[in-house]
């Protein structure tokens, strides 16, 4: 059991013949049951040739009936992200991993108002995010493989390098990961804190989480309040941005503090509230997590 991907999962590559594409696909499939994992590439210009022995379709509607693959990867170019989302959402696949960055906002807001309007079943991670690993079985994004270690720690981030950190500090006290979820730093995405965390309480496989978020928006406060009356687990925090003045955007582009709301304190301070122990210096993410098995 694991949330969201496992070893038996099968995968789709949308933008599979682009550099980007093909540099991870490859690094993945070298990753535990990668082999097996990667069934399809799409790119509607090289149907029937493949990639490195993986078949390259003209759809996802098709990669899919002819593969049953259930999740499909994208890293397809900004301007094209959206509609290369939107083609797995139609082909009714599980999850769709973006990891493009730099969508126009406008794109995404469309995106998910269609994806709500139409009730569709896919669940979207991302975009702009480094995708999702379920450690000795499956990586499916950019996500360096060899600091992850199998255990019962969830890691939540909205931020992927500090996804890495967290991992990284994790498996050098010897705590292994159930499932690593980055969800990226865009103001418009898919799954959520508070999702994630859902997933994470549900897993029986996973004992405590760490969460991580950044300046901007408030759905770390959303998954706190949620966490404070309804999480069975420890939860840890992190915020991003402690040292940011309001008004000025920092790396991601759903990184702005804006109307008062969003800094680093004011989420500190909810996650605290609601009884997550938190910790404003990134080095010792790990440590606090120990502390409160």
């Amino acid at each position: 059991m694991s949330i969201l991907i496992n070893k038996d999962t099968k995968v789709i590559t949308q933008g599979i013949t682009g550099k980007t594409g093909q540099f991870h696909t490859r690094t993945c499939r070298e990753y535990a049951n990668g082999k097996a994992a990667y069934v399809a590439g799409v790119n509607p210009k090289r149907a029937g040739e493949d990639f490195e022995g993986i078949p390259i379709f003209g759809s996802v509607k098709e990669a899919k009936a002819q593969t049953g693959a259930t999740v499909s990867v994208i890293y397809v170019p900004p301007a094209g992200a959206a509609a290369a989302i939107w083609e797995a959402v139609e082909a009714d696949l599980d999850l769709a991993i973006c990891i493009t960055e730099g969508i126009p906002v406008r794109d995404m807001v469309e995106l998910k108002e269609r994806m709500r309007r139409e009730n569709r079943k896919t669940i979207l991670l991302g975009p702009n995010c480094p995708g999702v690993i379920t450690p000795d079985e499956l990586k499916i994004g950019i996500m360096p493989g060899h600091i992850h270690k199998k255990g019962r720690i969830g890691v939540v981030s909205r931020s992927g390098t500090l996804t890495y950190e967290a991992v990284g500090q994790l498996t050098a006290l010897g705590l292994g990961q159930s499932s690593a979820v980055g969800i990226g730093g865009d103001p418009v995405n898919g799954l959520k804190h508070i999702d994630v965390l859902k997933m994470f309480n549900d897993d029986p496989e996973t004992d405590a989480v760490v969460m991580i978020g950044e300046i901007g928006g408030s759905d770390e406060e959303t998954a706190a309040l949620w966490a404070k009356d309804n999480m069975k687990k420890p939860v840890v925090g992190f915020i991003a941005g402690v040292t940011a003045p309001p008004g000025k955007r920092m790396g991601h582009a759903g990184a702005i503090i804006s109307g008062g709301q969003g800094t680093a304190q004011e989420k500190l301070a909810v996650m605290e509230s609601c009884g997550i122990k938190v910790t404003k210096n990134p080095s010792e993410m790990g440590r606090l997590l120990k502390s409160v098995l």
